[in-house]
């Protein structure tokens, strides 16, 4: 069995501590089903249960202060949370969230899969240590991920994006394209955890970069990607996103268009008066802040490890601030310092605002938009090796706990509603400590100048 280091904020000291909006749904959450995703033995006393995953932790030596552990109330809800998802799947491996027109539908099997659904449930299903080789519920990943692969193989070489079917929840709040981003964060994901000699490893590349290639088609001047939906900042930034963790697995990547998505979405936030571009954010400030931090977390960190890596050889003085001039001092050119510095900047402010209590609140009650939301930005704390992450995790946790459905599902309350999407958006956030060495290695890409 695979073991993972659970990681999690320090416990509060007793339930009512925890902050919980008063925009979510306080709900009554059942008695945990039988552990299924994570067979264990019985805890001893005094020890909480554990998991499956080797982090970066147990297996290179993470420095002990970003290691934390799950509550169990945590376990508990992404157990029953799963339980529920695997049996919403549809004969054909796929998952849906239904149309835009019938918002109220709620059952998983009176709608018709969409690849953009199936790839987060199938992405929550890998971080909660399911592989196609091994894990309860390796049957129905690989059922899912057939799915996929199928969508993106059966499409034009000159589509933009893997499905012709349109109208659906996540592209009308999203964008058109929403399913190839979010299919390209999958194909990302599931190539990382398979080695060179995997018999799908080569054909999930391939999709993989069929993928890339239609993000970029897609790209407009300013970085973003054409087909709005409601909320169409979260689409551009999800497809960023993609195009990033895509280079990381060795996609065919245009480094252009990689800068260009990252740039449109730090443009969204101007670091000088606080102030942030809503416009193609349903006017919601929390879905444009939230893509900012995303999109700067990496370069920000490059910013922190290249400054502590001068100071200690004293190539700077040991209060010296972040600075184009002190980038320059660590060997980046002047151009590359400013770039690197306005990143940095934009992630240390957006994420403050992205954490902000009225921020939070979102359209003011919880949508697939609100969840998607709180992704990124603890993706991105994690990624920007934050320790910020762990108030985060702390406070994101006890408010996504505390709104679980009694049958073990999550909804949203207005536009994305789908208790698939939502269910699957939910258990990426609660287990996002199962994927740390991932997440990580993402935010590891070092400086391409050297």
């Amino acid at each position: 069995m695979h073991r993972r280091i659970i990681f999690v904020a320090a416990l509060v000291a007793s339930a009512g501590a925890i902050i919980v909006l008063a925009s979510f749904k306080q709900r009554t959450v059942t008695p945990a089903l039988p552990v299924s995703h994570c067979p264990v033995p019985p805890p001893v006393a005094d020890e909480p249960p554990k998991c499956v995953f080797m982090t970066v932790y147990e297996g290179v030596g993470l420095d002990s202060s970003f290691a934390l552990r799950t509550p169990e109330k945590v376990i508990l809800a992404e157990q029953r949370g799963l339980q529920w998802l695997v049996k919403a799947q549809a004969p054909d491996g796929g998952y849906g969230a239904g149309s835009h027109a019938r918002q109220d539908i709620m059952d998983p099997h009176a709608v018709s899969a969409d690849p953009a659904t199936t790839a987060m449930v199938a992405m929550a299903m890998m971080r909660m240590g399911n592989g196609l080789d091994q894990g309860a519920y390796s049957t129905q990943l690989k059922k899912a991920v057939e799915y996929l692969l199928k969508q993106v193989e059966a499409a034009p070489k000159d589509a933009v994006n893997v499905t012709a079917l349109q109208g659906t929840q996540i592209q009308s709040k999203l964008g058109q394209n929403i399913d190839v981003a979010l299919t390209a964060q999958c194909l990302s994901n599931l190539a990382a955890k398979l080695n060179d000699q995997h018999p799908m490893k080569l054909r999930v590349m391939r999709s993989l970069n069929t993928c890339v290639a239609m993000i970029q088609r897609s790209q407009l001047s300013d970085g973003s990607v054409q087909g709005d939906g409601w909320a169409g900042v979260l689409q551009s930034s999800f497809a960023a996103s993609a195009l990033e963790s895509a280079k990381t697995q060795g996609a065919e990547v245009d480094e252009q268009a990689l800068d260009l998505a990252r740039n449109y979405q730090k443009a969204n936030f101007d670091v000088n008066t606080g102030s942030v571009a809503t416009e193609r954010a349903a006017g919601i400030t929390l879905y444009a802040v939230s893509g900012s931090t995303r999109n700067s977390a990496a370069e920000a960190r490059e910013v922190n490890e290249r400054i502590a890596q001068a100071k200690k050889e004293g190539k700077l003085a040991n209060d010296a601030p972040v600075s184009v001039d002190a980038l320059e001092e660590t060997g980046m050119s002047r151009t590359e310092a400013e770039k690197y510095n306005t990143a940095y900047q934009v992630y240390n402010s957006a994420k403050q605002q992205a954490q902000r209590e009225d921020v939070i609140s979102g359209f003011g009650n919880n949508g697939g938009e609100e969840f998607l939301s709180f992704l990124q930005t603890g993706e991105s704390l994690v990624i920007g090796k934050d320790q910020g992450w762990k108030n985060w995790y702390q406070q994101t946790t006890g408010r996504i706990v505390a709104i679980q459905n009694n049958d073990g599902s999550w909804n949203g309350h207005h536009c994305i509603t789908s208790p698939v999407f939502c269910t699957a958006t939910a258990l990426l956030i609660l287990s996002i400590n199962n994927d740390i060495e991932h997440l990580l290695a993402q935010g590891a890409v070092k400086y391409r100048g050297n």
